[in-house]
């Protein structure tokens, strides 16, 4: 019984790592194809590497990396806002 405990667990985590890969991948490709085209590109991507980041840790850096230098963005705009 333990044996099929095991081929179902293994199932079921390689199901789910298939289909989190290919639903950030069609998030992430298409937010980059909305970049240069109507729409909300960026909002695609941060979903896209969101949900690729629950089973891969590239895609959890990156999105740690993005939301460090949006931070840094906001914060110089914020002080050239209120300098000018």
């Amino acid at each position: 019984m333990s044996q099929f405990k095991a081929i179902m667990w293994f199932v079921g985590r390689s199901t789910k790592r298939v289909v989190v890969t290919i639903v950030g991948a069609v998030l992430l490709v298409a937010g980059l194809v909305m970049i240069v085209t109507p729409g909300p590109g960026m909002l695609l991507v941060v979903a896209g590497l969101a949900v690729l980041g629950t089973e891969y840790l590239w895609a959890r850096r990156f999105l740690a990396r993005a939301k460090q230098q949006t931070a840094k963005i906001v914060r110089r705009a914020r002080s050239a806002r209120s300098v000018g």
